[in-house]
C-alpha cells in the first residue's frame, strides 16, 4: 500500500462527520412528532407527507452506507468504493424522490441547494475512493 498524501486523513475524517451528520439528520427525521410537523408551513408538510417510502429508504442508504464508507475510507480499506458508490446511489434516488416527486419546487431554492450539495459531496467522495484505490492508499 502507498502511503496517502498528508490531506487524505483530514477529508476521510471530515466526510465521516459529514456523513455522521447525515445520518442524524436522518433520524431526526423518521422520528418526528406530530408536534413537530405542525410546526412546520403547509407547504414543508406536504412535501414531508408526500414523500414516498422508497426515497425515505434512499436516504437512510445515502447516510449509512456514506458513513461506513467514509470510515472505510480513513481506514484505509478498498470496500470504501463500492459502499460509497451505494451511497451516491441513494443520494439520487433521494433527490428523484424528495425533488421530483414531492415536487420540492414549493419549499424553496434552500432545498434545491442543500441536496446539490449533498449530491456534490457523495460524487466527490466516490471520486477520492477511485483515486485511493488506483494509487494504492486503500487496499
Amino acid at each position: 500500500m502507498t502511503p496517502p498524501p498528508k490531506w487524505y486523513k483530514p477529508v476521510a475524517v471530515v466526510a465521516l462527520l459529514w456523513n455522521l451528520l447525515g445520518c442524524a439528520a436522518y433520524l431526526h427525521d423518521v422520528r418526528i412528532s406530530p408536534e413537530d410537523l405542525a410546526q412546520m408551513s403547509a407547504a414543508q408538510q406536504a412535501m414531508y407527507n408526500s414523500r414516498p417510502a422508497w426515497g425515505v429508504a434512499a436516504s437512510a442508504f445515502a447516510v449509512w452506507f456514506g458513513a461506513a464508507g467514509s470510515l472505510g475510507l480513513l481506514l484505509r480499506q478498498w470496500w470504501a468504493l463500492p459502499v460509497l458508490g451505494i451511497s451516491l446511489l441513494g443520494v439520487l434516488a433521494q433527490d428523484v424522490g424528495i425533488l421530483v416527486l414531492s415536487d420540492g419546487t414549493e419549499v424553496g431554492a434552500a432545498m434545491w441547494v442543500l441536496q446539490g450539495l449533498v449530491l456534490a459531496g457523495a460524487v466527490a467522495l466516490l471520486f477520492l475512493a477511485r483515486t485511493a484505490r488506483s494509487r494504492g492508499w486503500i487496499a
